[in-house]
């Protein structure tokens, strides 16, 4: 007899997770509330930035390429703070993964706030646990349509609305919400709120726990991040081994643990897995399982902690028979004062380059045919491009020069040789890079190949300059 071919397909088990109450859920209530606030609130906010500048507070502008965020303005040249930002949240991942764990997922993650809507919606509309597993083992009947009618209506309308909102981080919020809604918004913007419904309401609403276990790389990358010293949810299996209902410990104190074996920590795990197996994949540190274990812990009147955050460390020292440090002082580790003091470094030099860089900057290229032209009076002409970048919100007057040349006088290609002078005076509008055409003269004698400065100053009253090397070229 052929033995049956083995499939390493498995179908999923439907996770129906209780609703618990605690320290931890209310944690995860309060993290859930203020991350969904800022995402949709936040581009509806508004800040003065004058009439030449664009007044939402944070926005993206790929047409102009700048980002704005508040009082900060950045330019393509200046993607290092880009760079830095995205430094600073690897850098801080891997500091709250060495401090506690999988904290990120189990409360800030987007796919865990936005499950954890669509869990209580479910709740409101399905009930909870058991009254979920009775209405999805039913047959089809009226009641039933309704009600998935109603929580996938509302499920459809939370993603709507969540694609609908990171649109408006590239455009002018209020505007672009017109422009939608009448039908003249650019397709792309239709299309970026037609994927991002679809993705939130299909991994939100379906897949939930299976893109934590099999689709994010995150759990892999976390797990060979923790060591001995790391805060995690643990069992504490010296105190809850041998498990055994309340009758059976009761009648035999000695021969069972506090464990009871109700399941209560499976009941309200989101990814149902069983914590009391050990660290796994599917664990995402939600603490869950911990307000659940310690609220039967009182009922049954043992001690709390059995499930807690807790490091390796910790746990060997408890399981001997010491008292466990205090949570600030297991958070305190060389790993974790590294990752701070890098996370930290970084943020400080951000702070600094910001606080520090001029609003106006100046670059030059030199013509190269010809590199150089003797003038009727036996001066050398040589002539360059010069860019003179605002990055201020309000036009601005500046004075370009060169500096270290000496004889050098200067015009531009809108005037002519009887206006040279030793400085060019321009203005240059808001937000904006000025392109001029400069021409340099210069006596003869001196070396073939001077170095000199471009210098542009601002000549209003908050001032700043901005200095571009170059090079005089002379005739043989």
């Amino acid at each position: 007899m052929t033995a049956a071919p083995l499939s390493l397909y498995a179908k999923r088990k439907g996770v129906y997770p209780k609703a618990i109450d605690g320290f931890y859920r209310r944690l995860k209530w309060v993290v859930m509330a203020v991350t969904l606030a800022i995402y949709w609130i936040t581009p509806w906010l508004r800040w003065d930035r004058g009439p030449y500048a664009p007044d939402q507070a944070v926005l993206v502008d790929l047409a102009h390429r700048r980002f704005y965020m508040f009082a900060i303005e950045i330019w393509p040249h200046e993607f290092y703070y880009v760079a830095g930002l995205l430094v600073m949240a690897g850098v801080g991942l891997f500091l709250v993964t060495s401090a506690v764990g999988r904290a990120w997922c189990g409360y800030a993650c987007p796919q865990t706030v936005w499950t954890d809507l669509y869990q209580h919606v479910e709740r409101f509309i399905d009930g909870d646990r058991n009254a979920q597993i009775r209405l999805d083992k039913a047959p089809w009947s009226a009641g039933k349509i309704a009600r998935r009618v109603a929580k996938w209506s509302i499920w459809l309308f939370i993603a709507f609305g969540t694609g609908g909102a990171w649109i408006f981080y590239f455009a002018d919020a209020p505007t672009l919400q017109q422009q939608f809604w009448s039908g003249t918004a650019a397709p792309v913007a239709y299309a970026t709120v037609a994927v991002l419904t679809a993705t939130t309401f299909i991994l939100g609403g379906f897949m939930r726990e299976q893109v934590c276990i099999y689709m994010c790389p995150w759990p892999r990358i976390q797990t060979a991040m923790l060591d001995e010293k790391s805060l995690v949810v643990t069992y504490k299996y010296w105190r809850g081994e041998q498990r055994g209902s309340l009758k059976k410990s009761l009648a035999q104190p000695d021969a069972f643990g506090d464990c009871i074996d109700c399941d209560q920590c499976v009941a309200v795990c989101p990814t149902g897995i069983d914590i009391r197996e050990g660290p796994q994949i599917g664990c995402i540190t939600c603490a869950l399982c911990v307000d659940a274990c310690d609220k039967v812990m009182a009922q049954v009147g043992r001690p709390r902690g059995l499930i807690d955050y807790c490091t390796e460390d910790d746990a060997t020292a408890e399981k001997a028979g010491r008292a466990p440090r205090p949570v600030i002082r297991s958070l305190l580790h060389v790993r974790t004062l590294v990752y701070l003091t890098l996370w930290s470094a970084v943020g400080v030099a951000m702070l600094f380059a910001l606080g520090t860089r001029t609003r106006i900057d100046i670059s030059a290229q030199q013509d190269r045919n010809p590199i150089a032209m003797r003038l009727s009076d036996g001066t050398v002409r040589n002539a360059f491009t010069v860019k003179l970048r605002n990055m201020e919100s309000r036009p601005r007057p500046m004075r370009i020069s060169a500096e270290g040349l000496a004889g050098v006088s200067l015009w531009t290609d809108r005037d002519g040789r009887a206006d040279a002078r030793a400085a060019i005076d321009t203005i240059v509008p808001s937000d904006s890079v000025a392109k001029l055409r400069i021409f340099l003269a210069a006596p003869a004698n001196g070396p073939q190949r001077e170095d000199f400065a471009f210098t542009v100053r601002a000549t209003d009253r908050e001032g700043g300059t901005a200095s571009e090397p170059a090079h005089f070229e002379r005739l043989q």
